[in-house]
């Protein structure tokens, strides 16, 4: 069903890429280049800007975590973006961790039961192996991991090593998506090779995601 969804999603952004209004695109490559320019001009500021933006967006669980690894892959490349991001979400997701574990813990165990349970019991059968699995090919949202792992024992350290390799190859992903989106100068662009590579790793990376999964439970 997640896999469905998924399809649907990237076909449905293919399609909005196509018919956007005209003079949609250039709009957007204008904010683009203005944004470009202040990086451009002040690199470190921008840099650390963003980080602070990322942090906050992910230790709040705010929407846009997505958008904003997207707009790292088109200003900031490839490496850079990869370090930025990585950083930012794995410690966004520990913040948020330890908020839930000192501040929220009662109403985390009120609020989310249910999904608290079958936390609890792949923990115990798989210990940091299931928070592996969870980040690679997540069943819950981003910020429900965070909410629900701050009620177990794990270790923070442990947590924010294997959150930040759970989550890294989606992040170069989307962040090669974002490089490739940006390099968009016409709607028939969407047709170029780079184009078509992006849509197939978005694409592969659930299917992927959950062979490494089923492998390394197999091994």
């Amino acid at each position: 069903m997640r896999k469905l969804l998924f399809a649907t999603l990237v076909v449905v952004f293919v399609l909005l890429i196509i018919y956007l209004p005209p003079g949609s695109l250039a709009a957007l490559q204008h904010y683009q280049a203005q944004f470009s320019a202040w990086h451009h001009q002040h690199p470190l500021q921008t840099a650390f800007a963003f980080f602070v933006i990322y942090l906050l967006v992910t230790t709040l669980s705010i929407p846009g975590a997505t958008l904003l690894t997207l707009l790292a892959g088109s200003q900031f490349g490839l490496i850079q973006g990869t370090v930025l991001v990585a950083l930012a979400a794995t410690c966004g997701a520990t913040l948020a961790m330890l908020i839930s574990r000192y501040l929220l813990r009662q109403w985390v165990q009120q609020r989310f039961a249910a999904p608290m349970s079958a936390i609890n019991r792949g923990m115990e059968r798989e210990g940091l192996y299931y928070l592996f699995a969870l980040r690679l090919t997540p069943v819950f949202p981003f910020f429900l991991i965070n909410l629900l792992m701050g009620l177990t024992s794990v270790n923070t350290l442990r947590y924010f090593a294997v959150s930040l390799v759970g989550m890294l190859p989606a992040i170069v992903v989307y962040l090669n998506a974002g490089r490739e989106l940006s390099q968009l100068r016409t709607l028939s662009d969407i047709l170029s090779p780079g184009m078509m590579l992006m849509f197939i790793l978005l694409g592969l990376l659930p299917l992927v995601s959950s062979r490494i999964v089923r492998l390394l439970r197999k091994s």
